[in-house]
């Protein structure tokens, strides 16, 4: 099969790689349809981000595909068309997953729309029902709300949990576009004071991709056992927090990977995304936004997209 390979140069090379071979009692093997991107692709592409060793060695974190070979008594059957969250090794032909990482594709979803659903859709849910335990009513705040983790964030916390929604977005134009997908108040990166918008709305639960020099003043804008989630640092590594705030309000500020949590553990991710998110999805209560959709041979030019910071939403290229 061929696959796209990141070679010594930190290319991405479309070739041949050999076939993924079912190892255990319980793995699936796809034909894969489409494939999305991520932003822990382009970090792997950079050298900044290794899969993990029992996955490929090429990016790829979520696809929708056909089932092509699967456990006899398992839940899929060859031709059943699913979706699939990955360690790696998306960017191919086929791929072998654990059938807990597989979900049925939701009912009217295309391949494209559907490839575009496990990784951002079980960070969110994993982060906002599981780590940040939010309750309806609470405020929720997004930094970074036009992405494809921004956009799923933003709909499940509005539409599935009840809350109200902040996002940090890096245009008016973005701003406008996240309030349709659900967002009550949007700051603009460049020209509004993200502590004065989040002093006037103290966010119970708040889900950070960006981190930098900023974040600890955001922290401390919190309310009485707030929860700020991090989850990558693409502001800088750095901020300075009063620890004495952590103690008086009760707050916990949580270091939080998809990624590296074990198959059983994504699994019962899954297992909980089905339940509560596909009936929002099969009712056309909200859907994933694609941004754009490519041959998985343009793979360099969807991911200078995602570097440019042009895409609102997920870029998805077909295979």
């Amino acid at each position: 099969m061929k696959a796209i390979v990141i070679d010594e140069g930190k290319n991405l090379v479309w070739q041949d790689v050999p076939d993924p071979v079912c190892h255990d009692e319980f793995d699936v093997k796809l034909a894969v349809k489409a494939c999305a991107l991520n932003r822990a692709d382009v970090m792997q592409r950079a050298g900044t981000y290794a899969p993990p060793p029992e996955w490929p060695t090429w990016p790829g974190l979520e696809c929708a595909g056909v089932v092509v070979e699967a456990p006899a008594n398992g839940r899929f059957k060859p031709g059943d068309a699913v979706c699939a969250l990955l360690g790696g090794g998306g960017y191919a032909e086929q791929v072998v997953v654990p059938e807990g990482m597989c979900m049925p594709l939701p009912k009217g979803f295309s391949f494209e729309q559907a490839a575009g659903v496990p990784e951002v859709y079980a960070t969110a849910y994993l982060n906002l029902r599981l780590v940040g335990e939010i309750q309806k009513g609470e405020t929720f705040f997004i930094n970074g709300g036009e992405g494809g983790l921004g956009i799923a964030c933003i709909q499940l916390a509005k539409h599935v949990f009840g809350a109200k929604v902040i996002a940090q977005v890096a245009s008016d134009e973005n701003g406008e576009f996240c309030k349709s997908v659900g967002a009550d108040v949007v700051n603009n990166r460049f020209k509004d004071d993200l502590v004065k918008t989040l002093t006037e709305n103290p966010p119970n639960v708040a889900i950070d991709p960006v981190g930098g020099p900023l974040m600890g003043k955001c922290i401390a804008t919190m309310p009485y056992r707030g929860r700020w989630i991090s989850l990558a640092s693409m502001a800088g590594n750095e901020t300075t927090l009063d620890v004495n705030l952590l103690w008086r309000k009760n707050l916990r500020v949580i270091g939080s990977t998809l990624r590296s949590r074990t198959s059983v553990e994504k699994a019962q991710i899954l297992d909980g995304l089905v339940r509560d998110v596909w009936p929002a999805f099969e009712s056309g209560k909200f859907a994933p936004f694609i941004y754009k959709v490519l041959p998985i041979t343009e793979v360099a030019e969807a991911h200078r997209i995602m570097v440019a910071g042009e895409n609102r939403g997920k870029i998805v290229m077909t295979v």
